[in-house]
């Protein structure tokens, strides 16, 4: 697979699952010292990436959760944030400046902070409370996330079958190379089909709308210099559907959760229009091992194995380094 090392995949993806043990005895703290309300804090797309977290805990949980941007969050302030709130973190290198001075805010009101990170000497990983660190690089943060939410989740009586579930990602090491090799295939043919492509039109909706702005904003754009429109599944038919046009790109992010029924009305509409539509479905990869009643919490970090396979064969065929910049972390601002 092109510019895959799967030794590293799979270390990265175990360290992160390794992680269990710690984020048990972490959510024991938690609860026994009791706390109010939960802040999914972070910039770019570590904050678009807590979204399916969001999601899942106002489906089924009563705790207030509130994913929120960094530098919102110390601009602007919350008048929930306090002495009784959590705060969690994630940045893979553990230097996010928006994110220490979020971290450095909240522990000036007396919250709790935690940090996902891949680098135990970093910034970030010294100045919260609590770091749990992975492999360095370790890239997405859904095993972390997934394992403290559905524990915290599961102590409050809120998420059954916690036990099971936790067993069943020691899997993902397996389940997600295999989805990459799966995907090979389709990446290559999407990238050398798209390799003039200036504009993507990309629609997810439930707990893949956070991944649907994560890869437009996070990757097309900032890494490969496209320019993209991004919208939620439920609100398609409310303003940007006027830019499709015969030849528009659009891009479904497809998941099994109860929104996929929403993803499905955008299908049916937009293939009356373009003549380029490309669905990425997680239905149409096995995840062996893992129970068909988890299979739709996994969507983010399957489609994220899934385009990361795109991202490669669109950085081959457009000649485009994904780790190009004109302006993030290059310039002051």
């Amino acid at each position: 697979m092109l510019g895959f090392d799967e030794s590293e995949f799979r270390a990265q993806t175990a360290s992160a699952v390794g992680l269990r043990p710690q984020i048990e005895e972490l959510v024991q703290s938690l609860t026994s010292q009791g706390f109010d309300n939960l802040f999914l804090v972070g910039a770019g797309g570590t904050y678009a990436a807590m979204w399916p977290y969001e999601h899942l805990a106002a489906k089924h949980s009563t705790l207030p959760v509130k994913a929120a941007i960094a530098a919102e969050l110390t601009a602007v302030g919350d008048a929930t944030l306090g002495e009784r709130s959590v705060a969690i973190f994630t940045s893979v290198s553990g230097t996010t400046d928006d994110s220490l001075r979020a971290i450095e805010f909240c522990k000036a009101k007396g919250v709790r902070t935690i940090a996902f990170t891949g680098y135990p000497d970093s910034p970030i990983a010294q100045a919260v409370d609590v770091a749990l660190v992975s492999r360095p690089k370790t890239w997405p943060f859904d095993m972390q996330m997934l394992l403290f939410m559905t524990c915290l989740l599961s102590t409050r009586g809120e998420f059954a079958g916690y036990e099971k579930f936790a067993d069943e990602l020691a899997n993902l090491p397996d389940v997600l190379v295999e989805v990459a090799r799966q995907a090979e295939p389709v990446a290559a043919a999407f990238a050398e089909a798209h390799r003039d492509t200036e504009y993507h039109f990309l629609v997810g909706g439930g707990n893949l709308w956070g991944f649907t702005y994560l890869y437009s904003m996070c990757i097309l754009e900032e890494m490969q210099w496209l320019r993209t429109t991004r919208v939620h599944s439920a609100e398609f038919f409310h303003g940007s559907l006027e830019l499709l046009e015969k030849d528009t790109s659009v891009i479904l992010f497809q998941g099994e959760d109860e929104a996929r029924v929403l993803t499905d009305r955008v299908e049916r509409f937009v293939r009356k229009v373009s003549d380029d539509v490309t669905i990425f479905d997680t239905k149409d990869y096995p995840l062996t091992g893992i129970s068909e009643e988890f299979r739709g919490i996994l969507a983010p970090m399957v489609l994220d194995t899934v385009t990361g396979r795109v991202s490669k064969h669109l950085e081959r065929v457009r000649e485009h380094s994904l780790d190009l910049r004109r302006y993030y972390r290059v310039m002051e601002y």
